[in-house]
């Protein structure tokens, strides 16, 4: 008891010490769509400052500055601006953006700005900010990428081995499965925290994916970060930094994470709006150019750090009209160290995960691995490669079967193959059953 008094004094205290001398106070000079502007506030707000509105119904409401124009800020509020006109009073926040984080976070959802939406009390604060916008670690001195990690799906363990401090994303169209991908990597990847971010989500989706595909077992070593699709476009930016800014916490804890962001396009698509709003001039799709520079600040924050602990990272990618190489899609696919490609041909005729082994890439698989694997693996590849090209002869009856040796041999194993690929949602594989399995069905005896 003793020692929870003293917890609550030094959290007392470190909360007085962070309140301001002063107060900074403007006023609502023009509101256009999104866009507020609010004058005499010139030299106590920058970019990326923080100012909570008061509305006329008493609400208050905070927004983030996003540009400054003929000596006003330019705010864009975390809700709604009903309630808000002209001469409305602002109150400029002086303490910086960020949440304190804590072991007691586990097993619980957060909003955007980090407050509790499960129904379970507050949340225990921890003792150090940790900013919504961090820098990444220096480059030079972050640990290197080792050690493979068991995500639990076969035919991601076995063709895009994945190692603890990677990051890697996951492209799919909408309606191919990445969701049910990302609850059984949630549950089955060998990791000790799972910090997971559903931006821009449909309301409906939200709770089925924490009571029905993370379930109580995956919940409880996971932190959630949930801004549906309804929510503003700074909340749904500021749930992708916060995700990252809670996985930090727990890595600087010498903890191994797995951060799942679902998906990085829509946090572009916010970020977009944020920027047309601000007066950008559209670029590629209509994506102004503060969208490419905030996927690698966002994106560079996931991988191993400078201690023991790391982030792994495993990113969605909503492709528009299935389209691999639509803007987005192209930028995260050049910062990340390696992608899985989901596709509907696959999802159509039945095999989940839609998982394209020929299209997948992990940058760090080959040095991972032991040269046995590697020859397994690769010699799958070849057979997979071959009946594909020969896929539309086969299917028409066209093939002859003694044409060519290579085809005859995918086509004798294309039916194992496919069995090994697939994987039902509450079935767990390891990283030894897998290259076990895909051996056998090679002929091949793993040394």
């Amino acid at each position: 008891m003793t020692q929870q008094v003293a917890a609550l004094f030094q959290t007392l205290g470190a909360e007085l010490e962070s309140l301001p001398a002063q107060y900074l106070y403007g006023r609502v000079t023009s509101i256009l769509g999104m866009l507020v502007e609010v004058g005499g506030v010139r030299g106590g707000l920058s970019v990326g400052g923080r100012c909570n509105i008061l509305a006329r119904d008493g609400r208050s409401i905070p927004c983030e500055a996003v540009g400054f124009r003929n000596g006003r800020a330019l705010l864009m509020p975390f809700g709604s601006l009903d309630g808000i006109g002209l001469g409305c009073k602002a109150e400029v926040v002086q303490r910086e953006a960020g949440v304190c984080p804590s072991e007691g976070w586990l097993g619980r959802v957060v909003n955007a700005l980090g407050e509790p939406i499960d129904g379970k009390g507050p949340l225990p604060t921890g003792r150090m900010l940790y900013p919504f916008r961090n820098a990444p670690p220096p480059a030079h001195g972050r640990q290197r990428v080792e050690g493979k990690l068991d995500l639990g799906v076969r035919a991601l363990n076995t063709f895009t081995t994945c190692c603890r401090g990677q990051r890697m994303g996951i492209f799919a169209g909408s309606g191919v499965g990445k969701s049910m991908l990302l609850s059984m990597l949630a549950r089955f990847t060998q990791s000790d925290v799972n910090v997971i971010g559903l931006i821009g989500e449909r309301g409906r989706e939200v709770q089925e994916f924490i009571a029905e595909n993370l379930g109580e077992e995956g919940l409880a070593r996971s932190v959630v970060v949930v801004a549906t699709g309804d929510e503003a476009p700074l909340a749904r930016r500021q749930a992708a930094y916060l995700t990252l800014s809670i996985a930090e916490y727990f890595r600087d804890q010498g903890r191994d994470v797995l951060c799942m962001i679902d998906s990085v396009t829509r946090f572009a698509m916010a970020q977009r709006e944020i920027g047309l709003s601000a007066g950008e001039p559209p670029a590629t799709k209509g994506y102004t150019p503060s969208v490419f520079a905030e996927l690698p600040r966002l994106l560079e924050r996931a991988g191993p750090g400078t201690g023991q602990g790391s982030i792994t990272g495993l990113f969605t990618v909503l492709v528009e009209g299935d389209d691999h190489n639509e803007p987005i899609a192209d930028a995260v696919r050049g910062i990340l160290d390696g992608h899985i490609v989901l596709e509907r041909a696959i999802a159509e005729r039945g095999r989940y995960p839609a998982i394209n082994i020929l299209r997948s890439v992990s940058r760090t698989m080959p040095g991972c691995n032991s040269e046995e694997e590697n020859a397994v693996v690769q010699r799958a590849r070849s057979l997979l490669a071959a009946y594909e090209n020969m896929a539309e002869m086969i299917r028409l009856g066209a093939y002859r079967a003694g044409s060519d040796p290579e085809t005859d041999l995918a086509v004798h194993h294309h039916p194992a193959l496919e069995a090994f690929l697939k994987q039902l949602p509450n079935e767990r594989s390891t990283l030894a059953d897998g290259y076990a399995a895909l051996s056998e069905i090679l002929g091949e005896q793993k040394q």
